[in-house]
């Protein structure tokens, strides 16, 4: 575990950008609020953003938006390769594929789905381990729900691993890419979110901004 001088700058860091953390968070119930439709776009960010970048997920749902919904895969791809989305082939096809899975599952009434479970675990095993869902793993997952107001999901991207890691919260050797993984480490994550008396979901948020010098979704 760090020492106190680097848990005394953790949290003098933190006051400094609780503010703007509240309002990142408040923002993301706020998306649910506004139905499927902008549920769905979220649950294709994350799609999209896994092994990009945040600002490329944003511009990629941004010039998608409109046939995200009903498009076609073709007209998906095409849409995506004249914008030079990353991925663009197959981010697409999990894109296409996911909504129709949905569409035959729930009617892509998200919300209810979403609301239909009895806890956090199953909520996210749903998306993480269907294999109907494309793209989606434990960690885009739990981006997913954490975007749209779940709170308690820990977002162990590059920066949150690289940063538990010089912490000593976790080995080097450890690794997020299994199930029992991920859970093992976000236990880790809550553990120490709880010695420094910052919520989780916060901790994760600061964490991700000192490596990258933003707060973004």
């Amino acid at each position: 575990m760090p020492g106190k001088e680097f848990i005394d700058e953790l949290k003098k860091d933190y006051r400094s950008k609780r503010p703007l953390i509240v309002k990142r968070l408040a923002e993301f119930k706020k998306r649910y609020k506004k139905g499927d439709r902008a549920i769905f776009e979220e649950l294709c960010y994350c799609i999209i953003t896994a092994g990009s970048s945040a600002k490329m997920g944003m511009k990629t749902v941004e010039a998608l938006q409109d046939i995200l919904h009903s498009g076609s895969e073709l007209e998906l791809r095409k849409r995506a390769q004249a914008h030079r989305v990353r991925f663009w082939r197959v981010r697409t096809s999990y894109i296409y594929h996911t909504r129709e899975y949905l569409r035959d599952a729930c009617g892509l009434k998200l919300r209810k789905l979403l609301e239909s479970f009895d806890c956090p675990d199953s909520r996210r095993d749903f998306f993480a381990q269907n294999k109907l869902v494309k793209g989606l793993g434990y960690k885009e997952t739990s981006h997913f729900l954490r975007n749209i107001g779940f709170p308690g999901y820990a977002i162990l991207d590059k920066h949150i691993m690289n940063s538990l890691r010089e912490m000593g919260v976790i080995t080097k050797t450890m690794r997020q890419t299994t199930r029992a993984g991920y859970l093992d480490i976000e236990k880790r994550l809550q553990k120490f979110a709880d010695k420094l008396g910052i919520d989780m979901d916060h901790l994760d948020l600061l964490l991700w901004s000192r490596k990258t010098g933003e707060i973004l979704k």
